[in-house]
């Protein structure tokens, strides 16, 4: 364990005396995500370790430098898991990198996001003044919920250097059923069986294949398998296909890994018509998250996006000094330049890193 507020504190307030911008940074794995990074580096990968565990009460408290790895092997110990199962993108993946890029698993619509599990933080704001907001119990409902706001800042409203959140044991029995499906079938059958009192964990479609995951009480989930049909898939394969998903390790991504192309992540209503593009698709969350892989023009993305109910991210690869998040209406970037001006008045923290503006 290694508590590095204090040095993290006066970095910060040296740079914000001297108007110097940082780019927060802890295992670097998510480098590509959002515009391109400017500034000195504030590296807050030392500032690491478990600071509470409490697993009769399903709470843990980390500092935000603490790896994924470290977590997840000592939830392990204990039956219980990151219920939001964050991707990791690569190995050092961290905790407070994870929170700031808002990053959830296959699981998400069913079990919550990284930002339903956050109870609280501590943030180094601007001014260089290590705040506390929420609390470690979930009981912790008072007062505006900062902490949750953190989720997809990139790091834009302050350091985050300390994360309390809700963990959950692991379900008794997961099983995966594998159905082959056009993509508009698929479509009609995810949120069919999504609408139904089945316990789905997760729903995705790749390559002419409808995967779906059952995770829960045995019988249950034995009875749901028995009810939609399809084929089984061994334990072994169908935590590697679900892993791979999640970590972009499946063929559909290697060419967006290997910088030859974009790849857009589609945020929309899960039962919206698959528009027609000469690109491939994945379809998951039940067709609610639609990774896309070809080349467009970011405003004929966003029309589709907007047809479809949601909105459009360029995810990998492209122009990254432009802009790469969906265009926000007027009011709603004028409240996001607001909280800025309020956590960092002399914008200091990873200037643009969301959006030009920012």
């Amino acid at each position: 364990m290694a508590d590095c507020s204090r040095q993290l504190q006066e970095q910060v307030r040296t740079a914000s005396a001297e108007r110097r911008a940082l780019a927060i940074t802890g295992g670097g794995t998510k480098v590509f995500l959002g515009r391109r990074p400017v500034g000195e580096v504030l590296d807050v990968s030392a500032h690491r370790g478990i600071v509470s565990y409490q697993p009769v009460e399903l709470v843990l408290t980390a500092r935000a430098g603490t790896s994924l790895d470290v977590l997840e092997a000592a939830l392990q110990e204990h039956g219980q898991m990151l219920a939001f199962e964050p991707p990791h993108f690569g190995p050092g993946a961290t905790l407070g990198g994870t929170l700031a890029c808002n990053l959830s698993g296959p699981g998400r619509p069913w079990w919550g996001s990284v930002r339903d599990q956050v109870l609280g933080i501590r943030l180094l704001n601007g001014r260089g003044e290590h705040l506390r907001f929420g609390g470690q119990v979930m009981k912790n409902v008072a007062g505006y919920d900062i902490s949750r706001l953190q989720a997809g800042a990139m790091g834009t409203l302050g350091v985050i250097t300390e994360i309390s959140l809700k963990v959950l044991p692991q379900p008794a029995l997961t099983l995966t059923l594998v159905q082959a499906h056009p993509p508009a079938t698929a479509i009609t059958r995810m949120n069919q069986y999504a609408g139904e009192p089945r316990p789905l964990s997760a729903a995705c479609w790749l390559d002419g294949r409808l995967y779906l995951r059952l995770s829960g009480a045995a019988s249950a989930v034995q009875a749901a398998a028995g009810q939609w049909g399809g084929d089984r898939l061994a334990a072994a394969e169908a935590t590697a296909f679900w892993s791979a998903l999640r970590e972009q390790q499946q063929a559909f991504f290697q060419p967006a890994l290997r910088g030859e192309t974009p790849l857009w992540r589609f945020s929309v209503r899960p039962n919206a018509t698959l528009p027609e593009l000469p690109g491939a698709w994945v379809l998951d969350w039940a067709g609610a998250q639609r990774w896309y892989r070809g080349t467009g023009e970011p405003a004929r993305m966003e029309t589709l996006a907007a047809a479809m109910g949601g909105q459009v991210t360029l995810f990998r690869n492209g122009e990254r000094r432009a802009e790469v998040f969906h265009t926000l209406p007027g009011a709603l970037q004028t409240v996001q330049q607001r909280l800025k001006r309020q956590f960092d008045p002399a914008g200091i923290f990873n200037p643009g890193r969301v959006y030009g503006w920012l």
